[in-house]
């Protein structure tokens, strides 16, 4: 029996849950939160007029930009604040990947809503009393290494930290106790089989049942999912979040390749990102967010800039909520044109994740006057020899030119030359050539 019923409900008890949260959550913040009010008298919207989900479309929306820029002009958390400062117990920052870090208080009214958000993605991947969680990472000022861990612990089961040491040491620790989730970007994930390797460890035949992955794109890229679940012997399960927004989203355990949206704590949205109008139904858009329950710091029509694309075949279950084909396929400031071919990096990724002999890899962008070339630098496996590399690079453009309609410069690169990663990997750069 499930602790969330909303999780199963139909899409007109859904749309009444978000209609009577938004209200709610209109009512907590519009007598003190300066920057909602701002925005709200700015565009002339009458929070008392709110009547429908369809109201929603003349609220204005919200960017990073626009949250950057606040916290710069009302340092040091900006003035989306509901409540005054002694309220607010936890302080998370975002990676700063795309940007300036951004600073996100929350209350601990807030944390138990994210909580809440942590119970139903548990849920929604079959987690058991007997499972036991591993953290490979250090535990800085993001969210989700927090969240995650609290919200697991909260759940009864047992939580291991692996801050404060080296990847070898974390695998050995993994090990001895008997961990059967990880938690970890996909490139660690990739990174802990290449460790594992090289200290003679098997880790296909741990305990390991399952990875939960987040932080960027891969966990539903079909290349990236398949080498994960083939070298760990474990199912992956896609995971989305932003600090600034909360954990909305997971990939269930009966339906692969698709992240199922908590429109139980949400309302989402899809726009093309120029026009900011809906797009039909698997087509894909921009993914634009107004979470229901962090009162103390909410975001109303936030623009993430992911790429997404609804899932329209039916849940095996019946389930009503909203579904996100292959998860986050790309991001709108990841976009790559050459000569008028639109793409994200994830499409060169997923290319490349299906041949064993490519270790890593980094592409840069290159543009001048106008004119754009992909460069792409590939790590292969140490023991390739000359006949199987040129066959490799061969295969590699024709396939790029064949998927994707043009052909980049590839380049070997000595083993153990480019950078790896224990968080996101920041494996695509651009440069401008003067």
């Amino acid at each position: 029996m499930s602790k969330f019923p909303l999780l199963q409900a139909d899409r007109e008890a859904i749309t009444r849950h978000q209609t009577e949260r938004f209200r709610a959550l209109l009512e907590e913040i519009s007598p003190t939160n300066r920057f909602w009010q701002k925005k709200m008298a700015e565009a002339g919207w009458d929070p008392a007029k709110f009547q429908s989900l369809d109201d929603l479309s003349s609220f204005p929306f919200t960017t990073k930009t626009e949250l950057v820029a606040d916290q710069q002009e009302h340092g040091p958390y900006g003035s989306n604040l509901t409540y005054p400062i002694e309220k607010y117990s936890r302080l998370p920052q975002t990676s700063g990947t795309t940007g300036k870090p951004m600073r996100w208080l929350d209350t601990p009214e807030s944390w138990d809503w994210l909580m809440r958000c942590w119970a139903q993605i548990f849920e929604l991947i079959g987690l058991q009393p007997s499972d036991r969680f591993f953290f490979p990472f250090s535990f800085g000022p993001f969210l989700g290494f927090w969240a995650a861990f609290d919200g697991a612990n909260r759940f009864g089961n047992l939580c291991i930290s692996g801050g404060g040491m080296s990847s070898e040491a974390r695998l050995r620790m993994m090990l001895e106790h008997q961990a059967t989730l990880v938690c970890c970007t996909p490139t660690y994930g990739m990174r802990l089989v290449e460790i594992a390797e090289q200290e003679g460890i098997d880790i296909a035949s741990s305990p390991v049942r399952g990875l939960i992955v987040a932080g960027e794109p891969g966990g539903c890229v079909p290349a990236i999912r398949e080498q994960l679940e083939r070298d760990w012997n474990a199912r992956v399960f896609d995971h989305w979040g932003m600090t600034e927004i909360g954990a909305l989203a997971v990939e269930e355990t009966n339906c692969p390749d698709s992240l199922t949206m908590l429109e139980t704590e949400c309302i989402v949205e899809i726009l093309d990102s120029e026009t900011l109008k809906p797009v039909p139904a698997g087509e894909r858009g921009e993914l634009v967010i107004t979470n229901l329950g962090r009162y103390g710091s909410p975001l109303i029509r936030y623009r993430t800039g992911d790429i997404v694309e609804v899932d329209t075949t039916p849940h095996p279950d019946g389930r009503s909520l909203l579904r996100l084909k292959q998860g986050i396929q790309g991001r709108t400031d990841d976009m790559i044109t050459i000569r008028g071919n639109n793409f994200f990096p994830t499409a060169v990724e997923e290319i490349l994740r299906e041949f064993p002999l490519v270790v890593e890899y980094r592409m840069t962008l290159l543009t001048e006057r106008a004119m754009s070339q992909l460069d792409i630098e590939l790590e292969l496996q140490p023991d390739a020899d000359a006949n199987s590399i040129d066959a490799l690079l061969a295969t590699l453009k024709q396939t790029m030119r064949e998927r994707l309609n043009f052909q980049p410069r590839l380049k070997q690169v000595p083993p153990q030359s480019l950078p790896r990663f224990e968080l996101k990997g920041r494996r695509f750069v651009r440069k401008q050539v003067d």
